[in-house]
């Protein structure tokens, strides 16, 4: 079966000055999909939005956004598209109701289209309650829920959420995390970028994990953790006890690991699927570690996160089932 890709990017490229924000960065969203576009701050997240909206044009490379050239098309690009930045951008002198009527009529729906749209959204988003009260007024999760409302005018294709739920409670933030899984059962492609890792674990099908302007890995959740393999981690009795854990946990494991005294704990990356958690009983026991738990699990999206970006030390193996290519997307 062949796919078809909603965004298709290939060695995209940006500079600000002295910064080169994009590094040649290749994407290959499919359609249909939840992509979540990882990375530290600084690694080019942002600026790939903006290029993929025709925010700003790229300094060399190209992409493709519901079959459209982003430069070339830039017109039908922004008709098939929907997009919610990291600032809200409704007005907060109107009202939530007249907030979505406004984005309407600037979106050429007129009258009763208009005005029942505008209605459904703001049922949809729990927002009826307050439709006629100035936005001003509202919280930050109301603010940031009429903000996607007004981005889902229209029933884009494609919609881009950069950090959507930065700084929201997590009651606002399951209920935007609803509407993301609503909209891509509808057939919506959903282009994410965020800093909460556990969000992108929830809600992506995929995940493009960018660092310094490039697509450093990608894959599936699941395939993006089995590049650090397994997690190990004891708690000790007493403080005393955390050198001589550390020193077996980095034997066995062959990694550095990381001591935490507050909560008297070891772990490290076991990149050897051999491992298992009684041979690191044992061994501690040997040691004459004092236990309270000791447990084997897979890593945390966090943790691939801080690894993968040479945030943390740690051995790698190949992705055993990479995601494509844009060339290879485009065949």
């Amino acid at each position: 079966m062949t796919t078809t890709y909603a965004v298709l990017s290939e060695g995209l490229e940006k500079r600000y000055g002295d910064v080169h924000a994009l590094r040649g960065l290749d994407l290959a969203v499919a359609e249909g999909s939840v992509c979540g576009v990882l990375g530290p701050n600084g690694a080019g997240k942002s600026t790939a939005v903006r290029v993929l909206t025709t925010l700003t044009a790229p300094d060399a490379g190209s992409a493709r956004v519901a079959g459209h050239d982003v430069v070339r098309e830039a017109a039908a690009v922004r008709g098939a598209i929907g997009v919610t930045g990291q600032d809200a951008s409704v007005d907060g002198e109107l009202t939530g109701r007249q907030n979505l009527r406004l984005f309407a009529k600037l979106l050429r729906l007129r009258g009763a289209a208009a005005r029942g749209r505008a209605d459904e959204l703001l049922e949809r988003f729990e927002l009826t309650g307050a439709a006629d009260r100035p936005a001003r007024t509202y919280s930050g999760g109301m603010r940031r829920r009429l903000d996607l409302a007004a981005s889902l005018l229209t029933r884009p294709r494609v919609l881009f959420l950069d950090e959507p739920t930065t700084g929201l409670d997590p009651h606002s933030r399951n209920q935007i995390w609803a509407a993301i899984r609503d909209l891509a059962g509808l057939g919506t492609t959903v282009l994410l970028t965020t800093q909460y890792l556990e969000e992108a674990d929830q809600l992506a099908d995929d995940i493009v994990l960018i660092d310094r302007g490039r697509a450093a890995h990608r894959g599936t959740p699941a395939e993006l953790k089995s590049l650090i393999g397994s997690y190990a981690e004891v708690v000790v009795a007493d403080d005393s006890a955390l050198v001589p854990a550390a020193g077996v946990l980095d034997r066995l494991t062959g990694t550095e690991p990381a001591l935490d005294h507050e909560h008297r704990t070891v772990g490290a990356v076991a990149a050897d699927t051999t491992l298992t958690l009684p041979r690191i009983v044992r061994e501690l026991d040997a040691a004459g570690v004092p236990l309270v738990d000791a447990s084997l699990r897979p890593p945390t999206l966090d943790e691939v996160f801080l690894r993968l970006t040479g945030r943390g030390d740690v051995r790698t193996t190949p992705n055993p089932t990479p995601g494509p290519t844009p060339k290879e997307a485009a065949a």
